[in-house]
């Protein structure tokens, strides 16, 4: 026992999860940035790919939110698929899926299926409106899902529409961290005494619906008016938002306390000039001064006024410029690995560090190794051979950029060189496949229906 705990102590701390076994069916989307952020944080993520599933419209090489995880290829639809499936689910501490509802339960991999096996196994559910309500059935992406929760349409000008802030808002913030917060509370509850499992049902209109809180007890406390652009945070007050420079750059402006002010009024040099920012009826002539200050220079020399203050101003950055910031440099909040340059995992801890210790999970590359970690030899042979042809078949079509065995960056380490490259991401379609007519013999395809929110 002495010598397995010193064997034990010796392993590298990959993260506070270290040891929790996550079993993900594959889908796009908030899941994957679900279990990828388990994954980071020290989580067996093992996805179970199926043969000609769908991915994000990108070579699997570039997919970051695989990075971190192990790959199995089963097909579900097939008996022999399904129960090597459920032997894995056998094995874990949580299972993610991201079908719409009922398909899963079509499949044979549903809660009730799990559960019975698997009695303290959380089965986590990421769908966009949720496992029942009048629109559980219907496709749908991010932006239809933040539009009807209220959130989408605080954002934009008074006058114009409003603006998709990306997927950002409704897949990852109301979805994927939602998924993670419900999966870490009942895992810690299948731990404790009771030690029983059960199904966390993470709807993206949901948790969207959650982080307007704060807005909605200004709301009802008459602080906030139910308009674009007309409040303190959504743009309408002239000391809280964006401003052109001359070089078609943007600053961002927050200095809403009134010191914090009084320094960015007299770096911008607007003290003296300037309407008491308290007058609400000139906020369209502070608003104009500002304007015309800011476009005098270029993004460049305002940052360097600013630079070190704390008048609350900061450069608007492109994605590919925001890994170089000196902050995020300094911190090395992006990193490299295996070429590509990436988000490092967040947050951070003092004991059990994250890191990125391997790239992008090809589809079914992992299956005779997840075989023997898991103990569960009905992944093989004929399946991590068909496995292994399928890995095979993606590295010749999009080359190879794995890291070699071993290779790790670790937060707390020197990031490597960042490479300035980006990649154009086609969008899926979140929907289910055209509606086909199938003969009385013959079952539906259960995939039917597939939800992959995005």
């Amino acid at each position: 026992m002495a010598a397995a705990r010193e064997a034990a102590e010796r392993e590298p701390v990959r993260g506070p999860l270290s040891g929790v076994r996550v079993v993900e069916l594959a889908g796009i989307g908030p899941g994957p940035f679900a279990a990828m952020t388990l994954a980071d944080l020290g989580a067996d993520v093992v996805r179970v790919d199926r043969p000609g599933g769908g991915s994000l419209a990108i070579p699997a090489q570039y997919d970051v939110t695989n990075r971190n995880k192990r790959s199995v290829l089963l097909d579900l639809k097939d008996e022999e698929g399904r129960e090597a499936a459920l032997a894995l689910t056998d094995r874990a501490d949580v299972l993610i899926e991201g079908f719409r509802p009922g398909v899963a339960e079509r499949l044979g991999v549903g809660p009730d299926d799990c559960l019975a096996r698997n009695p303290r196994l959380v089965y986590a559910r990421m769908t966009g409106w949720g496992q029942e309500g009048p629109l559980a059935e219907r496709a749908g992406h991010d932006i239809g899902y933040i539009a009807v929760t209220g959130a989408l349409g605080m954002t934009g000008p008074a006058e114009g529409p409003p603006v998709a802030p990306a997927n950002l808002l409704g897949d990852y913030a109301g979805g994927s961290l939602y998924l993670v917060i419900g999966v870490l509370s009942a895992l810690h509850h299948a731990r404790g005494p009771r030690g029983e499992g059960q199904v966390v049902d993470a709807a993206i209109v949901d948790g969207t619906s959650h982080l307007t809180a704060m807005i909605q007890g200004m709301l009802a406390a008459g602080a906030w008016q139910d308009r674009r652009a007309a409040n303190l945070l959504d743009g309408g007050c002239p000391f809280y938002g964006t401003y052109a420079t001359s070089d078609g750059g943007f600053m961002a402006v927050g200095a809403l306390e009134p010191r914090f002010y009084a320094r960015f009024a007299e770096l911008l040099g607007i003290a003296d000039e300037a309407p008491p920012r308290e007058d609400v009826a000139a906020w369209g002539e502070l608003r104009a001064l500002i304007a015309a200050r800011f476009a005098s220079r270029t993004r460049a020399e305002w940052a360097e006024v600013f630079q070190g203050s704390d008048a609350c101003v900061a450069p608007v950055l492109s994605l590919t410029e925001a890994p170089a910031h000196p902050h995020l440099a300094a911190r090395g909040t992006y990193l490299e690995h295996g070429g590509l340059t990436q988000p490092a995992p967040a947050p951070r801890f003092s004991v059990t560090p994250t890191g990125v210790y391997a790239g992008p999970a090809r589809p079914g590359a992992h299956t005779a190794e997840v075989a023997r970690d898991w103990n569960v030899p009905s992944l093989t042979p004929s399946a991590a051979s068909a496995a292994s042809d399928a890995s095979a078949a993606s590295a010749a079509s999009d080359g190879d950029a794995r890291p070699a065995s071993g290779t790790r960056e670790v937060l707390g380490e020197t990031p490597g060189a960042l490479h300035d490259a980006s990649e154009a991401l086609s969008g899926t379609p979140d929907g289910p496949a055209p509606t086909v007519e199938t003969p009385a013999s013959e079952p539906a395809d259960p995939f039917e229906g597939e939800h992959p929110t995005s």
